[in-house]
């Protein structure tokens, strides 16, 4: 649905919803001028047919500030507790409406007892001489959404700035020393290096957006573990040989998994390659994949740095890093682990970590097993 059709039905839902409203404004008015007041009902006839026909959470407040009607939502979203409308700052809201009878919207946040902070967009009404009517919608999810753009944006643009700032001064140093062969072929060396983190970043980033719904591709194949494996390791054997590294594989035999296989030789080659870069020259790497149940396991583990307790709960987040001076140095962008969640995620899979500071880390990427018989039912 576009843009224009969206607005033109939410034009519509609030036209309904405020024709009721009058409605019912205009209905209370009118018992009032015919009915004692002791013997009119408090809340109007067919109040309770709004309520169950709006999408927003509901709630109506008397004169004396006590909830007379609650919809389920606005009940579990919190706004609601013993008869009695939370925050302070929307009762106030409800008070200024009662004094002057005008309409008004505010976003409120709300600090529940357990859980993590709730925001609500909440919009506050007369609904007869007597009532006040709250709606609330729950926009949680997309001012934590929001939050993850602009700290996105905000991390792309500054990691950007390293390498792109690194290669203009490389660039400049090279014009003043194109008189010294040895001064150019060192420079040069140096932005080739810089013009390939910033390509990996780029490419990271774009991986990364395709990630974003953890949806299995439309690509998605049979793949071989071992195969899988194979490639991933000799994605690292430069740098591991270079480092007198070994990497070791252990790969159970005919272990299928179903998925993109893009997508999980990226997230493989991530492992084996943080592996790699964390660990310690003459160290060793190991590459394990068993099938446990219904799952097929593909661990990756070091006998590296490890990363603090304090630190796990954050590794998979963009651009985050343990050890930030260590991870430019070695050119690491800080989207690997995101990028291996996603990819797990979109793949039907999971990723578990385990690390001990100075002692070393394993990751493992949880897998549905996949069998020959299965192409067969599918063909």
């Amino acid at each position: 649905m576009d843009t224009s059709a969206g607005l033109l039905i939410a034009g519509a839902i609030g036209a309904v919803i405020g024709a009721m409203i009058t409605y019912l404004w205009r209905y209370s008015e009118r018992r009032e001028t015919t009915v004692p007041e002791e013997s009119a009902p408090l809340v109007p006839p067919g109040a309770d047919l709004v309520l169950s026909v709006i999408s927003s959470s509901a709630v109506l407040i008397d004169s004396s500030d006590t909830v007379v009607k609650a919809s389920a939502p606005a009940v579990a979203m919190g706004i609601v507790h013993d008869d009695r409308i939370e925050p302070e700052e929307l009762m106030s809201l409800v008070r200024q409406v009662r004094r002057d009878g005008q309409v008004r919207e505010a976003d409120v946040s709300l600090q529940p007892r357990r859980g993590t902070t709730s925001h609500v967009h909440a919009r506050v009404a007369p609904l007869t001489s007597r009532l006040i009517l709250v709606l609330a919608d729950d926009r949680t999810r997309e001012h934590r959404v929001e939050s993850i753009r602009r700290d996105f944006v905000a991390n792309v643009s500054h990691e950007l700035k390293t390498p792109v700032g690194a290669l203009n001064l490389l660039a400049e140093a090279v014009g003043e020393a194109k008189d010294d062969p040895e001064a150019v072929v060192r420079f040069s060396g140096r932005m080739h290096l810089e013009s390939e983190r910033l390509t990996r970043l780029v490419q990271q980033i774009i991986d990364l957006s395709r990630l974003q719904n953890d949806i299995l591709s439309d690509e998605a194949t049979t793949i071989k573990i071992g195969e899988l494996v194979s490639e991933a390791t000799e994605h690292s054997a430069t740098e591991a040989e270079h480092k007198n590294i070994e990497i070791v594989t252990s790969v159970q035999p005919d272990l299928l998994v179903h998925g993109d296989r893009a997508q999980l030789h990226a997230a493989v080659s991530n492992l084996v390659e943080n592996a790699v870069t964390y660990s310690p020259d003459g160290s060793r790497v190991t590459v394990t994949a068993t099938l446990d149940s219904q799952d097929v396991r593909l661990t990756v583990a070091d006998n590296g740095i490890g990363i603090p307790g304090g630190e796990l709960d954050r590794i998979f987040e963009r651009f985050y890093r343990v050890d930030p001076a260590r991870a430019r140095a070695t050119g690491g962008t800080g989207l690997g682990l995101s990028i291996v969640k996603h990819v797990a995620a979109s793949n039907g899979g999971t990723v578990e970590v385990w690390s001990e500071q100075g002692l070393g880390s394993s990751f493992t990427l949880v897998l549905p097993k996949h069998s020959q018989e299965m192409d067969g039912e599918n063909a």
